[in-house]
C-alpha cells in the first residue's frame, strides 16, 4: 500500500471510530422504545435539518450527480432542481403539521402507527400494510447503500468489493443497533457537516487550479459548449421525470420521521432554513465539482478519468494532501452510511412497532421491545447484505426504484391525512396499495420505464384512488374531527 493510501486510510479509521463513539454515547442515553425509535422527540433544529439532509442524499450527492454532470453537462441538474423544490415544500407543508399531529394522535412514533391512529383504523390492516411496504422497499434501499460501500472501498483502496461491504456493514450496524435513533441522528449531523464542507472545498480550491471562473468556463466550452446548458439535449418527459423526484419527499419515512422528532413546531422554521441552505449549497458544490473536473481534464490531456462517478474523489486527491483527501473520501462514506443507518432504524421500527407489537405481542416491556428493535436492525442488515453480495443491480437503479416506491405509496396519503378531514382508512389502504403496485409494475417493464419515471403514475393513481374511495366510504367520526381541529389550534398557537 502506498504512503498516499496509508494517509487516507488513517483518515477513514478516525472517521469510523468517531461514528462508533457517537453510537456509544447515544446508547447511554437510550432508555425506552420512544428513545430508541424517535430519540424522545428531543432533536434541535440543526441536528434535525442536517440529519434529514444526510439521510436523504446518500452517495448520489458526491458520486452520482457529479458523474452525471461530468458526462452530460447541466442538463442532468434537473433532478437536483426537482429535489430542492420537493424538499422545501416538504419542510413547509408536512413538517409542522406532522410534528403536532403525531403527538396529538396517540403520540405516534412511526408513520404506520400515525396513519392507524389518525384514521382510527381498528382493523390494523393499514398499519400492517404500511409496515410491509416499508420492509420491502427499504430492504432494496439498504441493499443499495451496502453496494455503494463495497464499490467505494474497491475503487478507493483496491480492496475486494466484499471486504468493503463487510467493513461498512460492521460499523454502521454496530452504531445503529446500539444507539438507535439518537445515534443515527447525531452521526447524520456529523456526516452532513462533512459532506457540506467537502462539497464546498473541492470546487473552490479546484477552480483556482483551473485558472479562475472565466478560464474554467472557457475550458468547458472547448470540450462541449452544450455542457453549460440546462436545455440542450433535454426532452419534455425527461425534464418532468427529473423534476418528479421532488414528489418522493412527501413519502420517505426515513426523512419525514425527523419532523416527528424535533422538539417543537416553532423550530421547524429554523430547521427548514438550515436544511434547505445546506441542500442548495451542497447541490451547487456537487455540480461545480463536475464542471471544474471537466475543465481540469481538458487542460491536462495526458490524464484520463476512467470512472466519471469518481470525479469528486479524483479532484480531492489532486488538490489536497493525502490526509485531507482521506477526509474527502470519508465524506463519501459518510453520505453512504448516513442513509443506511436512517433506513435501518425506520425498518426496525416497522418490524417491531408496526408488525410485531401491533399483531403478535403488545404487552411486553420497553426493555424487551428495544432488544427486539436491535435484533430487527441486525436481521434486516443481514438480508440486505445478502442481496448486495452478488451486486446484480446498479446503485442508481435500486435507489430510484425504492424512492419511487415510497413516494407513490405514502406521499399522497400523508398529505391528505394532514390537510383533508375526510380521508378514510379504506381510502388510504386502497391508495397505498395502488401506488406501491403501480411502481412495482411500471418500474419493471422497460417500455413503460422508458417513457416517464414510475413515481409519476404511481403518485397520481394513489391520489385519485384515495380521494375517490374516501368519498365513497366517509362517515363522520367525532374523534377524528376533534384531533384535526386540535392540531390546527396548536399549530396556530405555536406559530403565534
Amino acid at each position: 500500500m502506498s504512503t498516499e493510501h496509508i494517509y487516507q486510510l488513517i483518515a477513514i479509521i478516525i472517521y469510523m471510530v468517531a461514528m462508533l463513539l457517537i453510537g456509544w454515547y447515544a446508547y447511554r442515553r437510550t432508555k425506552n422504545l420512544t428513545d430508541y425509535m424517535l430519540g424522545g422527540r428531543s432533536l434541535g433544529p440543526a441536528v434535525t435539518a442536517l440529519s434529514a439532509g444526510a439521510a436523504d442524499m446518500s452517495g448520489w450527492l458526491l458520486m452520482g450527480l457529479p458523474g452525471a454532470i461530468y458526462v452530460a453537462g447541466l442538463v442532468e441538474a434537473w433532478i437536483a432542481i426537482g429535489l430542492t423544490i420537493g424538499a422545501y415544500l416538504n419542510w413547509l407543508f408536512v413538517a409542522p403539521r406532522l410534528r403536532v399531529y403525531t403527538q396529538i394522535s396517540n403520540d405516534s412514533i412511526t408513520i404506520p402507527s400515525y396513519l392507524e391512529n389518525r384514521l382510527k383504523d381498528s382493523t390494523r390492516i393499514l398499519r400492517i400494510a404500511s409496515g410491509i411496504i416499508i420492509l420491502v422497499y427499504f430492504t432494496f434501499y439498504v441493499s443499495s447503500g451496502f453496494v455503494a460501500g463495497g464499490v467505494f472501498f474497491e475503487s478507493s483502496f483496491g480492496t475486494s468489493y466484499h471486504f468493503g461491504l463487510l467493513i461498512v456493514g460492521l460499523v454502521v450496524i454496530t452504531y445503529t443497533l446500539f444507539g438507535g435513533f439518537l445515534a443515527v441522528s447525531y452521526t447524520d449531523f456529523v456526516q452532513g457537516t462533512m459532506m457540506f464542507l467537502a462539497l464546498l472545498l473541492v470546487p473552490i480550491v479546484g477552480v483556482f487550479i483551473t485558472g479562475g471562473i472565466a478560464e474554467t468556463a472557457e475550458s468547458i466550452r472547448a470540450v462541449d459548449p452544450t455542457r453549460l446548458s440546462l436545455i440542450q439535449g433535454a426532452t419534455f418527459l425527461g425534464v418532468v421525470s427529473s423534476l418528479a423526484w421532488g414528489l418522493g419527499y412527501f413519502g420517505q419515512p426515513h426523512i419525514i420521521v425527523r419532523f416527528m422528532a424535533i422538539k417543537t413546531v416553532k423550530e421547524t422554521k429554523e430547521a427548514r432554513r438550515i436544511g434547505i441552505g445546506w441542500m442548495i449549497f451542497s447541490l451547487l458544490g456537487a455540480i461545480a465539482t463536475a464542471l471544474v473536473g471537466i475543465a481540469y481534464f481538458q487542460q491536462n490531456p495526458d490524464l484520463t478519468l476512467t470512472d466519471p462517478e469518481a470525479i469528486f474523489i479524483e479532484l480531492g486527491q489532486i488538490v489536497f494532501h493525502p490526509f485531507i483527501a482521506g477526509f474527502m473520501l470519508a465524506a463519501i462514506l459518510a453520505a453512504i452510511m448516513s442513509t443506511i443507518s436512517s433506513q435501518l432504524i425506520v425498518t426496525s421500527s416497522a418490524l417491531i412497532e408496526d408488525l410485531y407489537k401491533a399483531v403478535i405481542k403488545s404487552d411486553a416491556s420497553d426493555k424487551q421491545y428495544v432488544f427486539l428493535g436491535r435484533m430487527a436492525v441486525l436481521i434486516v442488515s443481514l438480508v440486505a447484505m445478502a442481496f448486495a453480495w452478488a451486486k446484480t443491480n446498479t446503485i442508481l437503479k435500486l435507489v430510484s426504484f425504492a424512492w419511487a416506491g415510497f413516494g407513490a405509496s405514502f406521499g399522497p396519503v400523508i398529505l391528505l391525512s394532514l390537510y383533508w378531514k375526510k380521508i378514510t382508512n379504506i381510502g388510504a389502504i386502497a391508495g397505498m396499495i395502488v401506488g406501491a403496485v403501480t411502481v412495482m409494475i411500471w418500474g419493471n417493464i422497460d417500455v413503460l420505464t422508458g417513457t416517464i419515471y414510475e413515481i409519476v403514475p404511481g403518485f397520481i393513481l394513489n391520489l385519485i384512488v384515495t380521494i375517490v374511495v374516501s368519498l365513497m366510504t366517509y362517515k363522520e367520526n367525532p374523534e377524528i374531527s376533534r384531533e384535526f381541529d386540535e392540531t390546527l389550534r396548536l399549530l396556530g398557537e405555536e406559530r403565534s
